[in-house]
């Protein structure tokens, strides 16, 4: 299964091993489920990983970074005319919608408006795995 993975749920993976975002950063390492990105994408996520608040381990951030660039789709994606109430997501909901058929997961759905969402199925990580699961419970 393809997703773009917003970074917040990212960070919570890493920071909780755990629960649920966890589970989806497992399932990323593991290739259960593939990420869509592009660059914008890859270099927030370097940048957000590396910030010192977080205290994630620089090895541990080298080696993700590493297995997603080397097993991410890349997703060419056009600007969409629209604002979201934080800018920095746009490139997130871009991906999602030039990747076609793609989830996009986030820990933060009030950033992307239902009316702004250009069909693109944008979930709560909780969200996002009850859908996986039913959905390998019936294919």
């Amino acid at each position: 299964m393809n997703i773009v993975l917003d970074t917040n749920a990212l960070v919570a993976g890493l920071l909780t091993p755990s629960g649920t975002c966890g589970g989806i950063v497992r399932s990323l390492t593991s290739g259960d489920v593939t990420l869509c990105v592009d660059a914008r994408i890859l270099f927030e996520y370097e940048d957000v990983l590396r910030r010192p608040r977080f205290g994630i381990d620089a090895a541990k951030i080298d080696v993700l970074l590493d297995h997603i660039a080397g097993s991410a789709i890349q997703c060419p994606s056009s600007p969409l005319p629209l604002s979201l109430p934080d800018p920095d997501d746009k490139a997130f909901l871009e991906v999602a919608l030039a990747g076609q058929d793609v989830c996009l997961v986030t820990g933060n759905l009030k950033h992307f408006p239902s009316r702004l969402r250009h069909g693109v199925s944008v979930l709560s990580p909780g969200q996002f795995i009850e859908y996986w699961e039913k959905r390998g419970a019936s294919g």
